[in-house]
């Protein structure tokens, strides 16, 4: 893969708010084997896809979002509106225009 891979992430349910309030980001990552030059990492997995929204994306309280090398129990996280679980979690490919969301079902009272 010589090109980047354009794919969609929203945030909702407050999660946004750990992301300068930005619900929607149409982002393009880097090949993988760039990113991530000291690993033999060939395709954008949902586990490379945390590390890079913690480098690129998170503008504060990373303990809110995520937990070891996956997000926080609360945070829901949906592959093109199906939840990730169907499709192997971490472990799920990336393919070009996916749609990645994460809500938090957190909530103070």
């Amino acid at each position: 893969m010589a090109n980047g891979l354009n794919i969609h992430i929203h945030f909702g349910g407050g999660a946004e708010l750990l992301f300068d309030k930005i619900k929607k980001h149409i982002v393009e990552l880097p090949p993988a084997r760039k990113y991530f030059p000291d690993a033999d990492i060939e395709k954008w997995r949902i586990k490379e896809l945390l590390i890079w929204i913690k480098d690129n994306l998170l503008k504060e309280r990373p303990e809110l979002f995520l937990q070891g090398e996956s997000v926080r129990p609360g945070i829901l996280v949906l592959i093109n509106d199906a939840d990730w679980e169907l499709f192997g979690e971490l472990e799920y490919e990336l393919q070009t225009n996916d749609e990645i969301t994460f809500i938090s079902t957190l909530h103070g009272g």
